[in-house]
């Protein structure tokens, strides 16, 4: 069957093209057509294409037929630009903090221009910022399965600068700064409250690692298969791991508290909020059968 690629843009010198496609449109799949466009133009490759009809997009694994498509018709092809792995932004993301904490914790005088004595304080909250990059540096190679292969490359700057600014900067300068150092009156803590804001932070740590877990174990490698999440803090909330992400933040905004983690725990906490909205809704409307007494990310609450 002919079936041809019309441009999104006017100003595309490759497009309009015709394919010569082998089958009918009950036997073209999505991803067939996807080929013989990278295959004409390898810079094209299939995670930069979006093929649409009537502003739908066409989805991998589906038919030309299942679209209502037909010999000779046509598909709108969109360029999304260069790709990055979904991988890759995560290790990007989370490598920032990584970076920016022990430079300023290590290297005081750089910053502060003076040397000084942490207080416990400081190399508490110091050790709860780096565990905690670090499991998820650890989850995204070794746990995480993703939905999606690749984000347009761009987007790697603007998904960055919240860990690299709010966390990395923002949170390092002003928690480790010699205003908190040993024997400044801003760093004296109680015993119960540090030992306190321990024990949640690692009760909420080991929680959220499990919940990965759990999600992981939901889409068998190499597929794309979605269930109804179960078990451990999905009894409660359909986003646990946001929830208890949320309780590991406000240990640090608790134990520190600095204007700056308690921002980055507004803004974290408002920007998971989102999210866990919309996975929210996507499972109701997705699965018929979705525990309705499940709110999207704080119990009993919303």
């Amino acid at each position: 069957m002919k079936l041809v690629i019309t441009p999104r843009s006017a100003k595309s010198r490759k497009f309009p093209i015709t394919l010569d496609l082998v089958g009918s449109p009950a036997d073209v799949r999505v991803e067939d057509v996807q080929n013989a466009i990278a295959t004409k133009y390898p810079q094209l490759y299939v995670d930069r294409q979006r093929l649409t009809v009537e502003k739908t997009a066409l989805e991998a694994g589906k038919t030309l037929s299942d679209y209502g498509l037909k010999d000779g018709d046509s598909v709108t092809f969109k360029d999304l630009g260069p790709q990055i792995s979904w991988r890759t932004v995560f290790l990007i993301e989370y490598g920032g903090p990584l970076v920016i904490h022990p430079l300023v914790y290590y290297l005081p005088k750089l910053f502060y221009g003076e040397s000084f004595e942490h207080s416990w304080m400081q190399t508490v909250a110091y050790w709860m910022v780096m565990l905690h990059f670090l499991k998820r540096e650890y989850e995204t190679v070794f746990v995480h399965r993703f939905s999606h292969g690749t984000m347009p490359f761009r987007n790697v700057f603007k998904n960055s600068a919240h860990y690299h600014l709010l966390s990395g900067v923002n949170l390092a300068y002003w928690v480790y700064g010699p205003w908190n150092a040993e024997g400044a009156k801003l760093a004296e803590r109680s015993d119960a409250l540090v030992y306190g804001c321990i024990a949640l932070y690692i009760f909420a740590e080991l929680s959220n690692f499990h919940t990965h877990v759990t999600l992981r174990n939901l889409r068998p490698p190499g597929t794309k298969i979605r269930k109804i999440p179960r078990g451990y803090g999905f009894q409660w909330v359909s986003c646990p791991n946001y929830f208890f992400e949320t309780l590991s933040w406000l240990a640090v905004s608790v134990l520190t508290m600095s204007w700056s983690a308690h921002l980055f725990f507004i803004v974290a906490v408002g920007q998971m909020y989102i999210w866990a909205v919309k996975k929210h809704k996507g499972y109701r409307k997705e699965f018929s059968d979705y525990p309705r007494g499940r709110k999207a990310m704080f119990p009993l609450v919303a």
